[in-house]
């Protein structure tokens, strides 16, 4: 009979990679972060332990979003009282603070639970091409 291999969080090799985000469609780079933040791209995946890697994604200022959802599609925040909703588009979210729509879009994409949330801080974005994480030697990971 043979056993189903069940990775240990002290059996993980953690790496580090660097994703370009210019001229990539923000969706596909969001799914490729956030297999490469899960896991799935290694051998010992496992669904219920953290196995994935660092991800530094840069340039987030020049990721692109297909059709009209730059004016269309709309950021939501809530402030949890009453008529504290605030809307906005994409256009203005994408001038202003490019990281955080690249970075709801990916953790988006990751378990809704504790699992997701430390998942989600090995995910580092940076707007520019700049980035602290040169003594860590990331990898280039290529779409």
């Amino acid at each position: 009979m043979r056993t189903t291999y069940m990775a240990k969080p002290a059996d993980v090799q953690r790496k580090w990679y660097i994703i370009d985000g210019e001229g990539k469609v923000l969706g596909r780079l969001a799914t490729e972060a956030a297999r490469l933040l899960r896991g799935k791209h290694k051998t010992i995946f496992t669904p219920h332990v953290n196995t994935g890697d660092h991800v530094v994604i840069i340039n987030a200022d020049k990721v692109i979003l297909t059709g009209n959802k730059l004016r269309q599609k709309m950021y939501y925040k809530h402030s949890g009282y009453p008529g504290g909703l605030k809307a906005t588009s994409y256009e203005k979210l994408m001038q202003n603070k490019p990281e955080l729509a690249v970075y709801k879009a990916i953790t988006g994409m990751l378990p809704h639970n504790s699992l997701g949330r430390n998942m989600a801080k090995k995910l580092r974005v940076y707007r520019g091409s700049e980035h602290p994480h040169a003594a860590q030697k990331p990898e280039i990971w290529e779409m």
